[in-house]
């Protein structure tokens, strides 16, 4: 029986896991891994340039490919992880997160030893699904499985892994250990499944809410359409069934003329959705009644909204199996008609609202292949064109933060672009966002990858005027910034770049870039493009 480091281990199994990319910043704390992974040389390495910039490109890898998994160091460096961290457990994202740890002699002393911190665990805890901590060289790899099994287990989520520097190193027996799955979730009984489609058929109105818990329910979703029941989804879930299905609402949640549906409808089923405040203006949209819910965590029940009835299940099982109790379900034509005015009248209102950025939604569909990805960080055209206007045909298409956060466009679309080479990736983000990770347009060019970043440049933050317009009496406060040449910026980088002043130049601007095989950057100068009008998230109220 051979011995190896424990950071080979770790790369071993991270390799049984299928694992394609390390993304990670090197360390004291975390070297006896990446060595390992370096002289194996079977995982690709992405030098991430901040850890939080590392994680988030693992959450973004994960969502359109196999396991992600980042690399940190320990203390300062773990911290940095945390926003990142926040936003993999919103999205329900099972990455896996490694971190050092000082040397198991000087843990919890306050000793001062470097890198240390107090309570590292509590915080990895805290902002993740679950942490554990290597407490012995022969428990790395049992731990790591466990890790990623939790990781997978539904609900899905991120899981932190530390493992002081001293186990890193040190010697352990190897013994080849299979890939641990998850476990499979109970089934929800005939007799619930049974009942739901006694109420589908009772209901003259029905309507599905989908969200990211039906990511993989994609047919199961498309026969219920087919059925007759119309789908509205959340923004997570969009593509889920093509927007250009007949009884796909799209992500008009917050449409007057889909609330308008709402109120006619006489059934709602929702689906593996948290039906989010910005998605129901902050939980006042009277969705329809009798309201079921379905969803694979307990917990769930009734979180925001009361339901009828809760069915605790994994949605594409549970859509499945109701879309086999309604085939043959006729179409009711007078209701098509109402979902397809209501669709059309939607699109309407928000292309007069985004004005000439229209044209920018229209030119990025038409110059992002079929199977491309549009990831998007949350500035004005994200929160507007970007979320509900442009097209999307397939689910984890139009990645973006589900807890909200601004900066981690670019990071997530270095993940979509390293786990999906052969796809393309155009990422949007404004100058105010991509100011926080800036440093990972280095990355970007390093890695060659083929991904076109469109710089939305207001000079400042727009969301922020916006709200400041709508709920402070116009009255406008720092959220003016200096922002950089872009133009110079990218040249510095070796990224080819454009800029458009026009809109009428987007169409062209954008094949062109897209086009183009490797790194680039289209800035937007939005100031000669003209206004794009944005009054504040979808709320009821603000304090």
């Amino acid at each position: 029986m051979s011995t190896i480091t424990v950071g080979e281990a770790i790369a071993r199994t991270l390799e049984a896991y299928a694992v394609s990319a390390v993304y990670g910043v090197i360390s004291i704390h975390n070297l006896p891994i990446a060595d390992a992974i370096g002289r194996r040389d079977k995982i690709r390495f992405v030098p991430a340039r901040g850890e939080a910039g590392s994680v988030t490109m693992a959450d973004a890898h994960t969502r359109v490919g196999s396991l992600g998994v980042a690399l940190t160091s320990t203390g300062a460096g773990a911290g940095n992880a945390i926003g990142a961290l926040l936003e993999a457990l919103n999205a329900g994202t099972p990455l896996l997160h490694i971190t050092g740890q000082v040397e198991k002699a000087y843990l919890d002393r306050d000793a001062g030893f470097i890198h240390e911190t107090k309570d590292q665990l509590t915080f990895l805890k805290a902002s993740g699904k679950a942490a554990y901590r290597v407490c012995t060289p022969e428990q790395a790899v049992p731990l790591l499985h466990r890790a990623i099994r939790e990781a997978l287990t539904l609900p899905r989520g991120p899981v932190s892994l530390e493992i002081p520097i001293d186990i890193q190193a040190a010697q352990v027996a190897w013994v080849e250990t299979a890939p641990v799955a998850p476990p499979t979730p109970a089934a929800v009984s005939d007799a619930e499944i049974d009942a739901l489609a006694a109420r589908v058929e009772a209901a003259k109105r029905p309507m599905l809410w989908i969200g990211g818990g039906t990511l993989e329910a994609g047919k199961a979703v498309k026969r219920l359409a087919d059925a007759g029941i119309p789908v509205v989804s959340s923004t997570h879930a969009r593509g889920v069934l093509p927007d250009g299905h007949p009884r796909s609402l799209r992500a008009f949640h917050n449409a007057a003329s889909v609330e308008a549906l709402f109120a006619e409808s006489d059934l709602m089923i929702v689906a593996g959705s948290r039906l989010r405040s910005n998605e129901t203006k902050t939980y006042s949209v009277e969705l329809p009644r009798p309201l079921v819910q379905i969803d694979i965590d307990p917990a769930a029940a009734h979180r925001n909204y009361r339901a009828d009835d809760f069915l605790c299940g994994d949605c594409a099982d549970v859509l499945s199996r109701l879309a086999d109790r309604l085939a043959g379900r006729e179409p009711d034509a007078t209701y098509d008609t109402t979902v397809v005015k209501a669709v059309t009248e939607a699109e309407q209102a928000l292309r007069d609202q985004v004005g000439e950025y229209a044209k920018l939604s229209d030119a990025v569909r038409a110059a992002l292949p079929e199977d491309g990805i549009f990831v998007r960080d949350i500035t004005v055209s994200g929160s507007t064109w970007g979320s509900r206007l442009l097209p999307i045909q397939r689910p984890l298409t139009n990645i973006h933060s589900l807890a909200g956060a601004i900066g981690l466009g670019l990071a997530h679309g270095i993940g979509c672009a390293v786990a999906q080479p052969q796809r393309k990736v155009v990422t949007l983000v404004g100058d105010g966002g991509l100011a926080l990770g800036l440093g990972e347009l280095a990355t970007m060019a390093q890695e060659k990858l083929d991904m076109t970043l469109v710089v939305m440049n207001d000079g400042g933050y727009g969301v922020m005027r916006g709200i400041q317009e709508k709920y402070f009496e116009g009255r406008q406060y720092y959220n003016e910034l200096h922002t950089p040449d872009f133009q110079q910026l990218a040249d510095a980088m070796g990224i080819r770049r454009w800029k458009v002043s026009h809109g009428d130049d987007f169409g062209a601007v954008l094949t062109e870039a897209v086009g183009h095989p490797g790194p680039a950057l289209v800035e937007v100068d939005m100031l000669s493009v003209g206004e794009l009008k944005f009054s504040g998230p979808p709320q009821k109220k603000l304090y």
